[in-house]
């Protein structure tokens, strides 16, 4: 029994209800549908051509790299009727993250699209056992994706493939600097998906329009695959374009959509928002960091609700959610507890608080993760008797309503990117003229935060701004490059040694 069951049974139920709908080109609505049917044909075709081809079997990994594709969702239950693993890849990544992470899961094969072919071929050496597959285009050296459509073997069910079996594979950096690859199971995204049913009173009479990157365990697991458990319809686009979100609500009529607030103010920013018929949405659902009230309340003016959920890569994510009924009432709250899940605040002590007092969230249920991939040391400093330390700092209320009142202290978000600061501080210290370095984030009218450095240079070296962005534009991603540089003499440190990074705060709001 495997959770790709779920568009089995509904492609018996109701094989000719739609699926998955996939807009190609922005600026345009129309879209390309698979039902049930279809949709439990291609999983199939997909899984058996992976065993057939590749040998893809139990606990191997598949990496995708790509924009949003019904061929990512094809490929995740594909992997669950093997056993295997799917690792989604951010395709905002410089080569060297993404050689990292190929290097770091040991992928048996990597599927492609052709935006991101120079990035994968510049990673062969890195993974030289892997079969690289190109979707929707052809190179040399390189098998074509419509290879794995071939076969038409039915698999046979493997009693060794069960609800236990890992799944997903979604990185998240950390405090080391290094990309961390939280294991989730079949399990956790079962009861994820429960979750989501209870949170959005999901139905097959539901239409999810998914337009976040599912390279996220948000974007993928807060509605899109509990959808399928459903027996609903997704609509997917490649990527976010608030006018193109905007028009498919109109036309196509969702009823459920997740927007982060840097989506969420490219909406309401667009010139057709007030225009816009969207009666059809019964919600929007946030989350990802402090949602700003403005935002929310620009939805509630149009009467559309904004739940709200808390959770991490690591919780699958949802842990805690605002419903929609609650969504004015309540509003800035994350909501109560998930039906399917524990969210514990406590002290320095690890003993539970006292109603309204803040402290650290300890998350415990099924939708947590198993580990972290190849990682022991970093597994056990964060989950202990079944329950995930989140770092993230909230209180419940007098009528159980969760409120996070701080997050994890060093990371950055923005927009929809969660960014470390110590990945960013680990190249920087490997400049030959660089002898200290902190990074912090600083406040930014579109994004939320952004990246800014604090550099310590040699004496009598000649060093500017824009030789340290050119340094780290060849090591990381553009998204995660700082948008300032500040040169001080020393970083402010304590007596133990640590860098008081809420004082470079202070400089950088100036």
């Amino acid at each position: 029994m495997d959770i790709s069951n779920w568009i089995e049974k509904h492609a018996d139920f109701s094989p000719e209800k739609a699926a998955v709908q996939f807009v190609r080109h922005s600026n345009s609505t129309e879209v390309e549908v698979w039902s049930y049917a279809e949709f439990e044909q291609r999983i199939s075709k997909i899984a058996s051509g992976l065993k057939q081809k590749f040998a893809v079997g139990a606990g191997d990994r598949v990496a995708f790299l790509g924009y949003n594709n019904p061929d990512l969702l094809a490929l995740l239950f594909a992997c669950a009727r093997l056993g295997a693993i799917l690792v989604p890849l951010n395709w905002r990544l410089a080569a060297a993250e993404h050689g990292y992470i190929f290097q770091d899961c040991g992928a048996a094969v990597l599927i492609c699209e052709e935006d991101f072919c120079e990035n994968a071929e510049r990673n062969r050496a890195v993974v030289p056992d892997c079969k690289f597959v190109a979707h929707g285009f052809s190179a040399k050296g390189w098998s074509g994706f419509e290879e794995l459509l071939e076969s038409n073997e039915k698999l046979a069910d493997n009693p060794d493939v069960t609800y236990e079996s890992p799944l997903l594979i979604i990185y998240t950096s950390g405090t080391t600097g290094r990309p961390k690859g939280a294991v989730l199971t079949q399990n956790a995204l079962f009861w994820n998906a429960l979750n989501s049913v209870h949170m959005h009173d999901l139905s097959a009479q539901d239409h999810v329009l998914s337009v976040l990157p599912l390279f996220h365990v948000g974007p993928l697991n807060i509605q899109t695959v509990p959808a399928f458990y459903a027996g609903a319809t997704v609509t997917l686009t490649p990527k976010f374009d608030p006018a193109q979100v905007l028009n498919l609500i109109a036309e196509l009529r969702p009823s459920l959509i997740l927007l982060v607030p840097v989506t969420m103010q490219a909406v309401l920013q667009n010139a057709n928002w007030e225009k816009c018929d969207c009666s059809s949405l019964r919600s929007v659902t946030t989350g990802s960091s402090v949602i700003p009230v403005e935002l929310i309340e620009g939805f509630h003016q149009r009467n559309i609700p904004v739940g709200q959920v808390y959770g991490s890569t690591e919780t699958c994510p949802i842990a805690a959610y605002l419903r929609a009924e609650d969504a004015i009432r309540k509003i800035g709250s994350t909501g109560k507890t998930a039906l399917h899940c524990e969210v514990r605040v406590v002290n320095e002590s690890g003993k539970s608080v006292a109603t309204g007092e803040a402290g650290e969230l300890l998350v415990r249920g099924a939708n947590v993760m198993k580990e972290y991939w190849k990682n022991p040391d970093e597994t056990a400093k964060v989950i202990t008797d079944g329950w995930y330390s989140t770092g993230d700092v909230g209180f419940y209320d007098e009528e159980g309503y969760l409120f996070i009142n701080d997050r994890k202290r060093d990371i950055i978000i923005s927009g929809s990117e969660n960014i470390y600061p110590a990945e960013i501080e680990v190249v920087l210290r490997e400049h030959p003229h660089i002898l200290d370095v902190a990074v912090v984030g600083k406040t930014d009218p579109e994004w939320g935060e952004v990246p800014a450095a604090f550099v310590v240079k040699s004496p009598q070296t000649e060093l500017s701004e824009n030789d340290v962005l050119l340094y780290l534009s060849k090591s990381i991603a553009r998204f995660k490059q700082p948008k300032a540089v500040y040169f001080l003499a020393a970083l402010p440190r304590n007596t133990m040694g640590k860098v008081l990074k809420y004082e470079l705060r202070k400089i950088a709001e100036g």
